[in-house]
């Protein structure tokens, strides 16, 4: 039997955060900052940022690992901090996300007219998350209440490895009964989550508006001018470049546009791994 690659996509791993729900990405940067407080180290909205779509431990770890925030913690307590120390402000962190995160559930505006053109094409939606699943199990409650429900969800924890490795992609590919990856695409609003996709051998698209890169409310990005938006759509652009996405967009109001330019360019026989 000879190889034949896909003529058209098969499913969307969409992220949840500054994705689907919550549009700046807000809920997990603001109780990074509140659980280092809570330890007497501070750490600013911005310096939470930069990490963000890594599993939460890795990302506390990340955030330890930044030589201002690590003389900081050590001016706190003496020594810098150890793995042993991460897993401590991981374990104040947990809770106070879970308790919070329903401040921050709102589907992003035109989430649910997309997901539904993409079903009525076929597509299968798969999902996957830095949170882990005791957090998920939470955003998955809220966001059915507000009509959305994927076909598969992967916690950062129900794998071996989270972004930017691919297992959490590929699980939702061997769960959705996907014969190829590359009639998967992965949509993101953080580059370790391209990454995941890329080394999952998916297209890519990442969001440059909806989520952390950005980081506003969905009412200050529409009320952003025309020239300051072009800016930050140039300033994002550029961070994600060494992830390499396929696609840029705003939000995942274009989405449906790039599945069909997708589909166009499968049926030429490209495929994401050579781009």
């Amino acid at each position: 039997m000879n190889y034949q690659s896909p003529e058209r996509l098969q499913a969307v791993v969409l992220d949840w955060a500054g994705t689907v729900v919550d549009f700046g990405s807000f809920a997990p940067t603001q109780i990074f900052v509140e659980a280092f407080a809570e330890f007497g180290v501070a750490v600013s909205l911005e310096e939470a940022r930069g990490p963000m779509g890594m599993g939460k431990w890795d990302h506390i770890r990340t955030l330890c690992n930044q030589p201002e925030i690590a003389k900081r913690y050590q001016a706190a307590f003496g020594h810098l901090p150890t793995d042993d120390d991460v897993t401590a402000i991981y374990n104040r962190f947990m809770p106070l996300q879970i308790e919070k995160i329903a401040e921050h559930s709102a589907l992003i505006p035109g989430a649910l007219e997309v997901i539904k053109t993409l079903r009525d094409n076929g597509l299968k939606i798969g999902s996957c998350s830095g949170y882990p699943a005791v957090v998920m199990a939470k955003v998955v409650e809220l966001a059915r209440t507000n009509g959305y429900v994927a076909d598969h969800v992967v916690a950062t924890d129900e794998v071996p490895n989270g972004r930017p490795h691919p297992a959490q992609a590929l699980a939702n590919v061997i769960a959705l009964g996907i014969d190829d990856v590359a009639a998967c695409v992965k949509v993101d609003d953080t580059w370790p989550g391209i990454l995941e996709g890329r080394k999952a051998g998916m297209w890519t698209v990442a969001l440059t508006c909806s989520g952390n890169a950005l980081g506003l409310s969905y009412d200050a990005f529409k009320a952003l001018s025309p020239e300051k938006l072009e800016h930050e759509r140039a300033r994002i652009g550029e961070l994600f470049e060494g992830s390499r996405p396929h696609y840029l967009i705003d939000t995942i109001v274009e989405l449906p546009g790039v599945i069909e330019h997708i589909n166009a360019r499968l049926a030429r026989g490209e495929m994401p791994q050579a781009y």
